[in-house]
């Protein structure tokens, strides 16, 4: 049975060319905790990103958007 210490033994073989490779390996097999927790400090990176606009700018950016989502997904579709 492998154990921990048996893998990072392992590990320091690898060459440093590939180490991010590694990393991102070992990174996709974390629990979905992790990943949702580095998805949501992605998402919080954003905030105030429109706060240099002005009320009326954002107001339209807003209504602008809101139309375009209508415009694509309120659709009839025949399949």
């Amino acid at each position: 049975m492998l154990t921990l210490n048996t893998i990072l033994k392992e590990m320091k073989d690898v060459p440093v060319s590939r180490l991010e490779e590694l990393y991102q390996l070992v990174h996709s097999m974390t629990s979905s905790t992790k990943q949702k927790e580095s998805l949501r400090k992605k998402i919080l990176s954003f905030g105030g990103a429109f706060s240099d606009m002005s009320n009326e700018d954002y107001s339209d950016f807003l209504g602008q958007t809101q139309k375009a989502r209508t415009n694509l997904f309120d659709r009839k579709i025949e399949l």
